[in-house]
């Protein structure tokens, strides 16, 4: 009778990490238990694989007092958003994690722990990985690997004139929740109550990635991607990938109480909510005669869309305000360079 492969004892520092707070969240069977070099991903028959993949840093995308927990399902969530915005279901995910000397046993088991339940809640196991040691901040890049039928990935490219432009969920929380996090002072400026500081300080932390509603973007959108650079950037980024133009009336764009009572305190802020990015909601691109049917498709899942404009025969994403007037951005979307 076959033997099953024993599991080797761990030798160093690093393999005992892994074996301690990572090979527990290896339960796909082509994970191996992360005892070998490779992993091995079969995607169900008919289906495609769905790649991505994006790395968060410390002090760039969370700050170094962020609970090691959200640090650890903020880095899976902003490329579960991804697969979501492409139609594709999670099926699993490799991670590299560079850790400085100062990391400590109980911030190790707290991020695997948020890691672990977040892999688990969103159906998408630990295949593998490397993990380092820097002089730097925490670093964080993860791969994921989604499925969907063949041929039906919803790219950038298929926006056409006089499809409705949709957005999920809301718009500038996160942004103005990092601002909040540089002065907290300012929840005074904009009368937010404790609760609707709480609110944008935890979208910017923990994102929201609108997975459920995953199948519905494939069967309805021409074309999506997910908001995480900020709106008015990310939408420009579609339509040069299709080739047309959208308008958009901006007092559409779904805002929280907590940031319209920002944005009525202090006007200048629609712009960050705007520009801002860490949204990790979906803008896609429906037919009208596929909006009532997106509409009934998306509602189960309890996530709020909303019509925020068209697509034009013209080029680049145009924002127009309450007057109807071209809106002028100092920068429409975050950049890293």
């Amino acid at each position: 009778m076959a033997m099953a492969p024993r599991e080797p004892e761990p030798q160093t520092a690093e393999e005992r990490l892994i074996a301690r707070y990572f090979r527990p969240l290896a339960k796909h069977p082509g994970a191996f238990g992360l005892i070998d070099d490779a992993a091995v991903l079969t995607p169900p028959a008919g289906t495609e694989i769905v790649l991505t993949t994006d790395a968060i840093v410390g002090s760039v995308h969370f700050f170094a007092d962020d609970p090691a927990d959200m640090v650890a399902r903020k880095a899976l969530r902003v490329n579960l958003s991804d697969l979501a915005a492409k139609g594709a279901k999670p099926a699993g995910f490799l991670m590299s994690l560079a850790l400085p000397n100062a990391i400590d046993e109980r911030w190790l088991d707290a991020f695997a722990r948020g890691l672990g339940a977040d892999a688990e809640a969103y159906g998408c196991p630990l295949l593998g990985g490397d993990s380092v040691r820097i002089p730097g901040p925490v670093a964080v890049s993860i791969t994921a690997f989604g499925t969907l039928p063949q041929g039906t990935l919803v790219r950038r490219s298929g926006a056409r004139p006089g499809e409705r432009v949709v957005v999920t969920g809301t718009i500038g929380d996160a942004a103005l929740g990092l601002l909040l996090r540089h002065d907290s002072s300012a929840a005074a400026r904009w009368k937010l109550a404790a609760r609707e500081q709480e609110h944008l300080v935890d979208r910017y932390r923990l994102p929201q990635p609108r997975n459920a509603v995953a199948e519905a973007v494939r069967l309805h959108a021409s074309a999506a991607m997910d908001v995480s650079d900020g709106l008015v950037g990310d939408l420009g980024k579609l339509c040069a990938a299709s080739g047309v133009g959208a308008e958009i009336k901006a007092d559409r764009v779904p805002l929280s109480e907590a940031a319209r009572r920002a944005v009525a305190a202090e006007p200048t802020l629609l712009e960050t909510a705007l520009t801002g990015g860490d949204d990790y909601e979906i803008v896609c691109t429906v037919a009208t005669d596929k909006l009532a049917s997106f509409r009934a498709a998306v509602a189960p899942a309890g996530v709020a869309f909303t019509e925020i404009g068209e697509i034009t025969s013209g080029t680049g994403a145009q924002f127009l305000d309450r007057n109807g007037e071209p809106m002028l951005f100092k920068q429409t979307s975050f950049s890293h360079f």
